[in-house]
């Protein structure tokens, strides 16, 4: 079974927080003013996806950054653990 992009996905230390943050910041920069408090569904999916793929690149750059300076494998994959085929949304 497909798992749903309306499942909440526990993440602590404040790691919500923080992508909450990237994501405002983010549409600020392309632009779009009040994010936090526009309805996502009024915008177009262009806009939204602009969002969600300028945040992807970034988080993406800082794994890259994180890796090249010496961070261990190890730990980069253990914090965001492979769920098995099958077992999504269960």
């Amino acid at each position: 079974m497909p798992r749903s992009s309306n499942e909440p996905v526990a993440m602590g230390g404040g790691v919500a927080q923080a992508l909450d943050k990237m994501k405002f910041e983010i549409a600020n920069e392309l632009g779009i003013t009040d994010y936090q408090n526009v309805d996502k569904g009024s915008l177009p999916s262009r806009v939204n996806g602009y969002v969600g793929g300028n945040m992807t690149k970034k988080l993406v750059a800082y794994a890259e950054q994180a890796l090249a300076g010496g961070a261990q494998t190890q730990q980069i994959i253990q914090s965001a653990p492979t769920e098995p085929i099958g077992s999504q949304g269960q």
